[in-house]
């Protein structure tokens, strides 16, 4: 998949911007993983300290997808470790956004995946298995829904409602 400046799309899509197809995440987010720019279709799911529901989708084939987690903006406790950042480059994840902590820094920037999260924290998530899969969701200022798109890179997130032009 060609990769795609965050910063070009917005220059180029000021209508998108304006209608609000085209949104950026408010820059709130650390840089982990080895892509530091990568994009794809999103696949939604809501946590809150628990991350069943996250090793229930990376263990699903990725097929060049990027799993948003709306974990409440939480840092408590971590969603995403070293495992599952495996896990999720093993099964052709292009990325992760976490709306809340990973852990394992050393392992994620490791894997061949991109990664953006609020924090590190040691501590791991409870394992109950609450939350719900593709549903829409709310972090960073934006409203984000199972398969629009996201474009990530060192300038920062945009979320598309469908597939941008290259």
């Amino acid at each position: 998949m060609a990769f795609l400046s965050t910063a070009e799309a917005c220059d180029t899509n000021v209508a998108l911007l304006s209608s609000c197809d085209l949104r950026v995440l408010q820059p709130i987010f650390q840089i982990y993983g080895q892509r530091r720019a990568f994009c794809g279709p999103i696949a939604t799911v809501k946590v809150f300290e628990d991350n069943v529901l996250v090793r229930e989708l990376l263990e699903t084939r990725g097929e060049g997808r990027v799993l948003v987690i709306d974990g409440g903006s939480s840092t408590r406790c971590a969603l995403l470790g070293g495992n599952l950042g495996q896990l999720a480059q093993n099964n052709g994840w292009t990325g992760i956004v976490v709306n809340g902590c990973i852990r394992d820094v050393d392992e994620i920037n490791s894997c061949d995946i991109g990664v953006r999260a609020l924090a590190s924290h040691p501590q791991k998530s409870n394992k109950k298995g609450n939350g719900e899969k593709h549903v829409p969701i709310h972090i960073a200022g934006t409203l984000i829904r199972d398969g629009e798109w996201l474009y990530a890179d060192s300038d920062g997130i945009l979320i598309s409602k469908t597939e941008l032009s290259i």
